[in-house]
Formats: structure tokens, sequence, C-alpha cells
């Protein structure tokens, strides 16, 4: 990390300088650029990247009377992880989280169908896939983080607790915030104390299944039930079974399924276990389950093994549904192009699921993710308001996916086991399923179509392992200054910066006349280049456009002073040299980057990675005139 670019500040480095006149504002605004609803991980992710624009107006409520302490979801996918990079917090999950390495598969025995046996053990994370782990930690803890985050910006930005949203209308006539949002006032049990009014530039609902804000807009979830009821704990426990700190998907032949994933700390564990079918008409509330229901039936399930339970930490019971809703914002498909976005839903508010698959915090932060930068793009005057149909376009078909591929999921984990798989004649369909579904479960099979964020005229053939519209895949690299190795992902911060990564071709040292040198030279002064076209006076050159420079050689091979102006710019009030933009592979590791990645060796290439660190463009390092029209399409020109 980088700091004292604006002079020498003792103390923790992750607290940034307030605001002038914005940090520590506790009194409800009249107006704000922003207003989020909900305080779960959707919510906080939006409002931890919001908090970093210290001339964006951003307010958070959440009904509740304060943070969240335990339970509900628990694992952080690959893809969460690297995102949580961005945030800086990721190596303090890392830390604290449990790893899962390995996932144990049980099924009957053929011989004792009553009793449980092991058949096989994968590999969680293939080789390769992230350099995340994935991981299991309370969802609580990531709501802290979040939290700090927002503390420690330069907003000082911190949730309005006991406020919810009871109804809002926008006022289409109008730029000037538009959105009329009336919240009440709530306490712990529930009573409402009365309502306040504020106005709002955008409204994002995260506020759940129930959600007041989707309602607001008229949207509906639409979809199906599984009539399943599950139980779900987070206990301490002793046990026999042996695979207790591994995560396992466990089939009993006539009792139902059983998920165990551990947790954080060595012995916290979490149980998913099956319970009973229910009629059509009926709701899981009418069974009055308690959470000896859920021990008994995860022990008859794991036969000869038995748990013998100390303290239920957290419990719940649930039914499997899978809904999606009609819209993702407040615009009817009808009138889209003619009237733009002011209210969008995101998370629980718009998709629900089985937790089994570990999707729901991950898609739910996904979802702000990708909205965040957007919002402040706009907000900032850097694009047209156009832009934020984007997120509708994009999100709403992810989230389908994952509706289906989890409703497939579902069924197939509560699906007894087939005679063929007792008998052994083949892999069973729920690991075989789970091991292809590895990709979905590591949260990468996200991938955005084409459009004017993601180009159809890429030329994918020059950086192979780096798929448009997927997420930027890290790769270990040498930064030249002080020779450190690193991940070259990791110099991406959720600070609403697009980055150009340009890996040199074969024989280029940056020196002059050089591609690399040719590219910077653009960059810097044409005036067709996006940098300069969003450069105002005073700004740093990187400011909404981070260049990083990978090169062949190893680091004796290259100068440093032989770099273009643009790979060492002076920055800041001083105007202090930036020594972190150029890079080079990593031959002492041997994990090659261009080899890893499948960059085009001779001629290199330049890979525009999105804000939210999805793959934007991939264009040879001279096509300069591409570069220029693919940001026309995306900055207004401020400079």
């Amino acid at each position: 990390m980088q700091y004292y670019l604006d002079g020498f500040r003792p103390g923790d480095p992750d607290i940034k300088s307030p605001a002038p006149e914005r940090a520590g504002r506790t009194s409800l605004p009249e107006k704000v650029d922003v207003l989020i609803a909900g305080c779960g991980p959707a919510g906080l992710c939006l409002a931890a990247q919001l908090a970093g624009f210290p001339d964006l107006t951003t307010m958070i409520v959440e009904p509740k009377s304060g943070p969240m302490e335990k339970g509900q979801a628990d694992g952080v996918s690959v893809r969460s992880m690297e995102m949580f990079q961005a945030f800086g917090f990721a190596e303090t999950v890392k830390r604290e989280a449990y790893w899962v390495n390995q996932t144990a598969f049980w099924r009957p025995d053929p011989d004792q169908p009553d009793h449980i046996h092991r058949i096989g053990i994968t590999q969680d994370v293939p080789d390769d896939q992230s350099e995340m782990p994935h991981t299991i930690v309370n969802q609580a803890r990531i709501h802290q983080l979040f939290l700090n985050v927002m503390k420690n910006a330069p907003t000082r930005l911190e949730p309005h607790y006991g406020m919810r949203v009871h109804d809002l209308t926008i006022d289409t006539a109008t730029d000037n915030h538009p959105v009329t949002v009336v919240l009440e006032h709530v306490s712990e049990d529930g009573a409402v104390s009365g309502t306040t009014t504020v106005r709002a530039n955008y409204v994002v609902g995260c506020d759940g299944a129930r959600s007041t804000v989707r309602r607001a807009i008229g949207g509906r979830l639409e979809g199906d039930a599984a009539h399943q009821a599950w139980g779900v704990m987070d206990i301490l426990a002793n046990s026999d079974f042996p695979d207790l700190r591994r995560k396992c998907l466990i089939q009993s032949a006539r009792e139902g399924n059983v998920l165990i994933i551990p947790r954080e700390g060595g012995y916290l564990f979490r149980m998913y276990v099956e319970l009973d079918k229910l009629n059509p008409d009926e709701r899981v509330s009418g069974r009055n389950l308690a959470a000896e229901d859920i021990i008994s039936a995860a022990n008859r399930i794991m036969q000869p093994y038995s748990i013998d339970v100390k303290e239920v930490v957290w419990w719940s019971v649930y039914e499997i549904g899978h809904r999606l809703s009609d819209r993702f914002d407040d615009v009817p498909s009808d009138q889209i192009g003619t009237r733009l976005p002011r209210v969008f839903t995101a998370g629980d508010a718009c998709h629900t699921h089985s937790p089994k698959a570990g999707q729901g915090m991950n898609v739910s932060m996904g979802d702000t993710f990708n909205l965040g930068w957007k919002l402040a793009h706009v907000l900032q005057g850097l694009s047209d308001p156009s832009l934020l149909y984007s997120y509708s376009a994009e999100r709403q078909l992810e989230a389908k996916r994952l509706v289906e591929t989890d409703h497939t999921w579902a069924r197939i984990m509560s699906a007894p086991p087939g005679q063929s798989e007792l008998d052994g004649d083949e892999m069973p369909r729920f690991q075989k399923q789970f091991i292809e579904n590895l990709e979905f479960t590591g949260g990468l099979a996200v991938h955005y179509e084409p459009s004017r964020l993601t180009s159809a005229a890429a030329r994918q053939d020059l950086a192979t392992g780096q798929i448009v519209g997927k997420r930027f895949h890290s790769a270990p690299v040498i930064r030249l200054a002080d020779v450190k190795p690193l991940q070259l992902g990791h110099v991406a911060e959720a600070d609403g910066r697009w980055r150009i990564y340009a890996f040199a071709g074969r024989d280029d040292t940056g020196v002059a006349d050089g591609a690399m040198h040719r590219l910077c030279a653009f960059l810097a002064t044409d005036p067709a280049s996006p940098i300069v076209r969003v450069m105002l006076e005073g700004d740093d050159p990187d400011r909404w456009i981070d260049l990083r420079a990978v090169f062949q050689q190893d680091f004796m091979s290259l100068r440093y002073e032989d770099m273009p102006d643009l790979l060492r710019p002076a920055k800041g009030r001083y105007g202090l040299r930036d020594f972190e933009k150029v890079f080079c592979v990593d031959h002492k590791s041997g994990q090659d980057i261009y080899d890893m990645r499948g960059i085009h060796r001779d001629t290199g290439c330049m890979i525009v990675v999105r804000p939210d660190q999805y793959v934007a463009h991939i264009l040879p390092l001279d096509a300069t005139t591409a570069l220029g029209k693919f940001f026309e399409g995306i900055f207004l020109s401020v400079a």
C-alpha cells in the first residue's frame, strides 16, 4: 500500500485523512447523493466503496439497533476474497478464517446401507484458480470489516441504525434529488416512533427478500420452492466423525442429507441438515421445528457416527426457494432509453436461492461491487447517466444463471442415492456435479456479455488466459523499483479507477521508440487519450486510469530511469515520484505471467480492466485509436 503522498502523518495508514466538513457528521441529512437501505453484505459493500469519495454524500440505514453479531452466511468464495484484497482486508480474513482446502463425500455403505462411509475427497480450489483461498468466516465479521473501511474513509461514513424505508416516490420530471424517501424510526421491539423524509439522487435497496424498495418500484420475486425443510446450526460439539474439519457432503440411504462446513477458530462448525418434506401449501414455520430436531436428524443421517452438541451458537430452519426479481431498477422495460434509472435493488432484494452453494453473500456483494463505481462515475460527471442501465443488464443475467445453477444443485443434493451409485458403478451424481461446479462455487463463472463496458472487438488471441468479460486473473510479478514479489492483480483497489495492464513485447525494455514508450506518449499527451480527456488541472495522471507495465526481462536487465515518464509519474502536493508502476516477470520462482495467462510474447498487449476487476478490452500496444474510441463510450470529456 502507498501513503504519505501528501505529507507525513503518523498512525494507522488505513485511517484516511478526513474530508473537510464531512467527517463526524451524525445529524440526519435532508439530501444525499445515494441512500442505501440495509446493512447486509450488499449494502455495506456499496457503502464501503462510496465512502472513499469525499465529494459524494452517502447515507445507509438499517432497522436493527446495531451491527450483526452472529449467524447467517459464512462462505467466502475466492472471487470475494479477490474483492476483499481491493478493500484492504483480505489478509485479515485469511488469518482468521477456516480455509476450505478439500471436500469429502460420504454415501451409504453398500454392505451396511444404514451406515455412511467416505467415497472420495476432492481439492476444493483447483490449482491456479485463484491466488486466494476459499474461506469460511462469520458474516458478522465481514460486516465489521466493511464498517471499518467506511469509518476510516475520508467521509467517516457510519450507518443510521433503527431506521428503515417505509416508502419512496420518484419525480421523473427533475434531476435534482428526484427520489423522496420516507424513513421510519424503529425501536428494538419493532415499534415505529416517527418518520423522516430524505431526498436522494439514487436509492439502492439492499433490504432483503421482503424488500420495501423492490415493492415501491413494482418489482416482483418470481420462482418456486422445493417444499423441503432444512435446518442449519453453528455448534460446538464432540464427535467420532473423522472429517469434522473438512467440508463434507453426506448422503444417507433413507434419512436425508447433511452438509458440514468447519468454521473459523478451530472448533466451531456448521451443519445443514435435511429435515421434513413439506406439503405444497405448507410453510416451514408450521412444523414448529427446534434445534433438537436438527441434532436428532443429523445423528440419524450420520450413523454409525454421532455428534454430542455442547453449545448451539446459532440455528435456523428454512425452506429452499429460488426466486428472481423481474426488475433490478425502477425503469420499465418499455421505457429503457427514454427514462434513466434512479432506484436499484441488490442481493436478496432481487434474487434468493438455497444457502448450501454458498453464494448468497458472495453474489450480493458482487451486485454492489458492480454498481458502486458506476454510481460514482455518474455522480462525479465522469460518465453519462445511461451507464447505469448496465447494472440491471449485467447483474440480472448473472442472477438468472445463479438461480438456475443453484436450482439444479439443490435438487441433486436432496435426491436420494440411486442404486447404481450404491453399488459403486459410477461416481455419484452429487460428487460429479460438485466437481463440475467448482468455477461456479468459486464465484468465477460470472461472464459479462459484450457491451459499451465489455468490448466485442477484443483481441482475445493476445491474452488467451484473460477472458474478456470475466475477472482479471492475477499472477506473480516482480516490482522493478524495489524487487518486491507480489501479485499483479493486488495493485487494484476499490477506488473506482480503471486499470490498463500493458505487457511489453519480447525485446521491449521501455526505452524510447519502443511500443511501450509510444503507448505512454499517446496516453500522456494526445488529445484523444482517455487520460487527457478526463484529467483536470491539478489531477494526478492516474486519477481515473491507472497504467501498469510488465516486461519480460528480469529486473537486472531493465533500467527504471529508461522508463517513460507516465510510468514514473510525479504526484500529490509535493510532486513525489511514484515508483510502483513497473513490473517484470518473476524468473526466480519460474511463475511467468506471460505463460500463465497466455500473453503474446512477440507483440505483448494491453488489457483494460474495469474498476470492478473485470476484463473490458484486450488490444495491441499500438491500437491507440481503438483504445480512445472504447473510452469515449464510457467517459465524458471533462478536460
